[in-house]
């Protein structure tokens, strides 16, 4: 019964992605000899073939669809890129991203180290990078790939952002906030927010704060506590049905369980070592919890980020929806077919392709927002501008809201700091804060992956951890769980479970799902015009509930 079961899904997969259309292939070379055998093919007209699909008038529609997205992109208007100020405002650099410079002992960078950054940075030589001095052996994460371009969709630098908070802002304060409950919270089940005092404390908190107040007013319901923005968030578990349901992969089936750390697994928050860290030291190792299991808590699910590869979550939703046999988009042009499927184009191999074709360029459009314009800092970084100010070595202009907030002696209590408690014994990566990387190739492949699947499909069998998350069980709500909602869910898990992890604030996980969404829709209208199909675009819902068609 069970092999029958996987033979069943195994079919229902290679149907799905048009995979008969392999047996094409299956005898190139008895292909091959017939060709030589009928002797050399005119360049200019290949057998069987017309005259608009051959020869030099393939090569001029070819040029001519190339040219035509390139002129597209340049004659869009320029970009104008908007900073908060912070970089210009403070010469001691205490709100931008310098981790891995040298730093005196009050955690500020050394003033030559970061003029020979911005040196750099102006220059865009590979020279110049290589003369900035690092304060240990940890290197500086690819500046250089700031500067790169792309042969599809725009270019890099044409995209722009909203600047993030500024440092002494209310809003500031608040991401601040947020991330020192996240912390305190990271071995809470986020099924018991609602419930828990300490989460219930985290919504009143958090409620003061503009960016978590609720529109109608009152406090924050704790169960909503560290969610995404989109309708798909609010609705049915905290993680996605994505990161939860068993993955085809070829002829393997793999469950999703994962390796995590132990609880109070927290690090950086002792001063001396967040100060070698922060010099490009290390501060030792995770510890790993033996038991596998389905993602149950903020700390499993910053452990998850912390190990992904760039677009592993999103590839895996690819092989769930085609598993499932989730109808593609009705713009679709094999969707009403009754001779052909989709496979290179419109199939199962088009919808993997995309993942990673679009979280390459997302991730390079990121890195020029990072190295190029913001240089924000690192949350470990602010945390310790909270802790030198509340500890009298130091007097930063850190909003008032944060500093008599009563998570700062929940976590002094625990801790014995005011330092914001990292997953991660090497805190943040070497790259700026703002965007988040993450969240940028979160944003563009669930973008892409909305634009190929019906988005309304209801999710079959939906399912959630169990109480100890050692398996997953039937989920108990009435709710009905969509393609389009769940992944806007799993791409606010990728942005977000970086925040819950320490590493990111809201504002970076917001506006990488936001650039990396403009840097997916570029390359889609770019990609619309390579096909030979009746194709009428693609059509998708936005993040912010808006339907668009490229």
């Amino acid at each position: 019964m069970g092999g029958s079961k996987r033979s069943s899904t195994r079919r229902d997969f290679l149907l799905r992605s048009g995979a008969a259309t392999i047996a094409s292939f299956a005898t190139p070379l008895a292909t091959s000899t017939a060709r030589a055998a009928a002797g050399p093919v005119d360049d200019v007209q290949a057998a069987g073939a017309s005259d608009v699909h051959a020869g030099p008038k393939r090569k001029d529609r070819a040029y001519e669809i190339r040219q035509s997205a390139a002129m597209y992109h340049k004659n869009a208007a320029a970009t104008r890129q908007n900073v908060n100020g912070d970089e210009e405002r403070y010469q001691n650099r205490i709100a931008s991203f310098t981790k891995s410079l040298p730093h005196s002992r009050n955690g500020e960078v050394e003033p030559q180290a970061y003029e020979r950054l911005l040196r750099a940075v102006k220059s865009g030589s590979a020279d110049d990078f290589e003369e900035i001095p690092l304060g240990g052996l940890a290197k500086l994460a690819d500046p250089l790939a700031a500067y790169s371009y792309v042969l599809e969709g725009a270019d890099p630098h044409q995209f722009t952002m909203d600047p993030p908070p500024a440092f002494a802002s209310l809003e500031q304060a608040g991401e601040m906030a947020e991330l020192y409950w996240q912390a305190l919270l990271r071995d809470v089940p986020f099924s018991e927010y609602g419930s828990h005092s300490i989460a219930i404390a985290a919504a009143e908190d958090l409620s003061r704060f503009p960016q978590f107040k609720p529109a109608a007013g009152g406090t924050l319901d704790a169960k909503y506590l560290f969610r995404g923005r989109t309708r798909g968030d609010l609705v049915g578990p905290y993680i996605s049905q994505f990161l939860l349901k068993d993955i085809q992969y070829g002829t393997r089936r793999l469950d999703q369980k994962i390796r995590t750390t132990v609880p109070g697994d927290d690090y950086l928050v002792n001063y001396a070592s967040w100060l070698a860290v922060q010099n490009g030291g290390a501060s030792g190792a995770n510890r790993l919890d033996l038991t596998l299991r389905h993602i149950l808590t903020g700390r499993d699910l910053a452990e998850f980020v912390h190990q992904d590869f760039t677009y592993q979550a999103f590839l895996d939703a690819a092989l769930i929806l085609l598993t499932m046999r989730v109808p593609f988009d009705s713009r679709n042009p094999y969707r009403n077919s009754v001779t052909q499927s989709g496979f290179g184009t419109f199939g199962g191999p088009h919808v993997l392709d995309l993942v990673a074709r679009v979280s390459s360029c997302a991730l390079k459009a990121c890195w020029a927002q990072k190295w190029l314009v913001h240089r924000r800092l690192r949350p470990e970084e602010f945390g310790a501008c909270v802790h030198n100010t509340k500890t009298g070595v130091a007097a930063y202009p850190i909003h008032e809201a944060l500093l008599t907030s009563p998570v700062l002696d929940a976590v002094s209590r625990r801790h014995h700091s005011y330092l914001l408690p990292q997953a991660y014994p090497e805190g943040a990566p070497m790259h700026p804060s703002y965007p988040a990387g993450h969240a940028a190739i979160a944003g563009a492949c669930a973008t892409a992956l909305k634009a190929v699947f019906h988005e309304p499909h209801v999710i079959a069998e939906p399912v959630m951890p169990s109480s100890t998350g050692l398996a997953i069980v039937p989920y108990s709500g009435y709710d009905r769980l969509t393609v389009g909602g769940e992944l806007d869910k799993l791409a606010s898990n990728i942005a977000f479970g970086r925040n819950i992890a320490g590493v990111h604030y809201l504002s970076d996980g917001i506006g990488g799902l936001k650039l990396g969404e403009e840097v997916a829709l570029s390359v889609l209208r770019d990609m619309k015009d390579c096909f030979t199909q009746l194709f009428r675009g693609f059509s998708l819902t936005r993040f912010d509930g808006t339907t668009i068609t490229v």
